[in-house]
C-alpha cells in the first residue's frame, strides 16, 4: 500500500503546507475548466481553511485573486500509475516535500472515503456532513468521474448516485442544494431530491457538495435535440412535454418560495441596458445593433409585466435537462456560477427561464448546415404551447417581456462565445440580427 502523508488540521497549519503547495497550484489551477480566472496569472494563493478528511486527503479552501476555490488533495509517497491524469506535482520543499500531491476526486479510493463521509453524517473540523434519512446509501458502490466537467467536478456511483462537487465557493447556501430540498417538500418530481450534502461553517458557511440520485438511463436534453436533428426527426412533441415540465417546476417554486411582485420593468430594463453596454464594449460586432436591442428593453417598461416574480432555475438550457422514458427531469439549480449567490438566489420573472430554453433550440438548429430555423421555430412554438397547458397564461402572448428577456439571454452568448469559443459566436449573432431588426 502507498504510503501516505497523515497530518492533523492543526499540525498541517501550523506547518504552512502552502510553502509546499503554493507553486504546483499556481501551475495546476488555470489549466482546470472550473477555474475562472484564465485570462489573468495566479500571482498569490491564500489558504483559508485546511481540514484532514481522511488520511492522506487534504480538504482546503483556497483565495486565488477573487474567488474561493474547493480544493480536495491526495498526498502520497507514491502514487498509482492510473491516476497520471490526477497528478498535481511533487513538493520540493516545506512540510510536504518528497510527496506527491494530486487531485483525490480522480483517486477512486479517495473517492469511496468521501463517500463514506456522507454516509455518516457527522464533523470534520469546519467541514459537516449531513444526509436526509429518507433514502439511505449503501456502502461499497464504485465511484467514477464524469469527464464532461464544467463549473464543478461531479462523480457518479454505482450508476446510482451523483455527486457534484462545487469548485468555486460562495458564502451561503448553494441553490442547487436549497431549490431541490424545498421542491421535495413540495411534493416535486420533476427534481431529483438531495440524499446527502456537505458544507463547511468556516471561514464562512457555504455549501461544498450535493449527492442526489443518478438517473442512469437518462439522456440529456441537449443530445436528444441534437439526435434529433442528425436523424431528421421531429422534436416538437418533446418539446411541449419539456415545456409542461418547466411549468410543473416553477408552480412548485412558486409555491416553495415567496413570490415577489410583478417584474419592475424600469429596474430590469435597465439592468439589461447595463448588460448591453458592457457586452458591446468588449465584443465590437455587436455595436451596430445596440440602437434596435434598446428598444426591446425600452418595450419591457410599457408592455404587460406578466407573471410575478418568483424564484427560478435562472440558467435553464437544453444540458440542464433529463428525459429518463417519458418524464423530463430537471436538474443544475446553481444558476450562472459567475454571478453572485445573492442575486441567483432572488426572485425574478419565469419568462427569463422561458427565454433560456427557446435560445436553446436556436442553439441546436444551428449545430450543423444546412441550418434548420424552422425546425427551432416549431420547437419553440410546441415547447410554449406545453408551457401553456400547465402553467394558465401563455409565454407568447406576452410579447413584449418574452422579447426582452431572450434578447437579454443573446446578449449574455455573445459575450460568452466571443470569450470563450469564438467559432460559435454566428450563432447568437444571428439571434442578435432577428432581434434587433425584426423585434424577435
Amino acid at each position: 500500500m502507498p504510503k501516505t502523508a497523515s497530518l492533523s488540521p492543526r499540525q498541517a497549519v501550523v506547518a504552512d503546507p502552502m510553502a509546499s503547495l503554493d507553486g504546483l497550484l499556481r501551475e495546476w489551477l488555470p489549466r482546470q475548466r472550473w477555474f475562472a480566472g484564465k485570462d489573468r496569472p495566479v500571482t498569490e494563493l491564500e489558504l483559508l481553511s485546511l481540514t484532514e478528511v481522511f488520511p492522506g486527503c487534504l480538504h482546503l479552501l483556497v483565495q486565488a485573486g477573487p474567488d474561493c476555490y474547493q480544493l480536495l488533495l491526495g498526498v502520497r509517497e507514491h502514487v498509482s500509475p492510473r491516476l497520471g491524469r490526477a497528478l498535481i506535482g511533487r513538493a520540493e520543499s516545506g512540510p510536504l516535500a518528497g510527496l506527491t500531491v494530486y487531485d483525490a476526486l480522480q483517486d477512486p479510493r479517495s473517492a469511496q472515503l468521501l463517500l463514506e463521509r456522507l454516509r455518516c453524517p457527522g464533523r470534520s473540523g469546519p467541514l459537516l456532513f449531513e444526509a436526509a434519512p429518507s433514502m439511505p446509501v449503501p456502502a461499497g458502490l464504485v465511484p467514477r468521474v464524469l469527464e464532461a466537467e464544467q463549473s464543478n467536478s461531479s462523480l457518479v456511483y454505482g450508476e446510482e448516485f451523483i455527486l457534484k462537487v462545487f469548485r468555486r465557493i460562495q458564502p451561503g447556501v448553494n441553490p442547487d442544494l436549497e431549490v431541490p430540498v424545498a421542491l421535495a417538500d413540495e411534493g416535486c418530481r420533476r427534481v431529483p431530491a438531495p440524499v446527502a450534502w456537505f458544507r463547511t461553517t468556516y471561514p464562512h458557511e457555504a455549501t461544498l457538495g450535493v449527492l442526489q440520485p443518478f438517473l442512469r438511463s437518462a439522456s440529456d436534453g441537449w443530445t436528444l435535440a441534437l439526435r434529433a436533428l442528425a436523424t431528421g426527426d421531429d422534436f416538437a412533441a418533446q418539446a411541449r412535454e419539456l415545456g409542461r415540465a418547466t411549468a410543473e417546476v416553477h408552480l412548485a417554486l412558486s409555491a416553495a418560495f415567496p413570490t415577489g411582485t410583478h417584474d419592475e420593468g424600469a429596474r430590469t430594463a435597465a439592468a439589461m441596458a447595463e448588460r448591453l453596454d458592457a457586452a458591446a464594449h468588449a465584443v465590437p460586432a455587436l455595436r451596430p445593433y445596440v440602437p434596435g436591442l434598446r428598444t426591446a428593453f425600452g418595450a419591457l417598461v410599457a408592455c404587460d409585466p406578466g407573471p410575478p416574480a418568483q424564484r427560478v432555475h435562472g440558467d435553464l438550457h437544453l444540458g440542464q435537462v433529463l428525459r429518463a422514458g417519458r418524464e423530463w427531469f430537471v436538474i443544475d439549480f446553481e444558476g450562472e456560477p459567475s454571478r453572485p449567490l445573492a442575486e441567483r438566489r432572488v426572485a425574478q420573472s419565469p419568462v427569463r427561464d422561458i427565454a433560456g430554453m427557446l435560445r436553446s433550440f436556436d442553439y441546436a438548429a444551428r449545430q450543423r448546415r444546412p441550418w434548420r430555423p424552422e425546425w427551432a421555430r416549431r420547437c419553440r412554438e410546441a415547447y410554449c404551447a406545453g408551457y401553456a397547458d400547465r402553467a394558465g397564461w401563455d409565454p407568447r402572448k406576452k410579447h413584449g417581456l418574452l422579447r426582452a428577456y431572450e434578447t437579454d439571454r443573446a446578449v449574455y452568448e455573445v459575450l460568452y462565445e466571443a470569450r470563450h469559443r469564438p467559432d460559435w459566436l454566428p450563432v447568437p449573432m444571428a439571434a442578435i440580427e432577428r432581434l434587433a431588426v425584426r423585434g424577435g
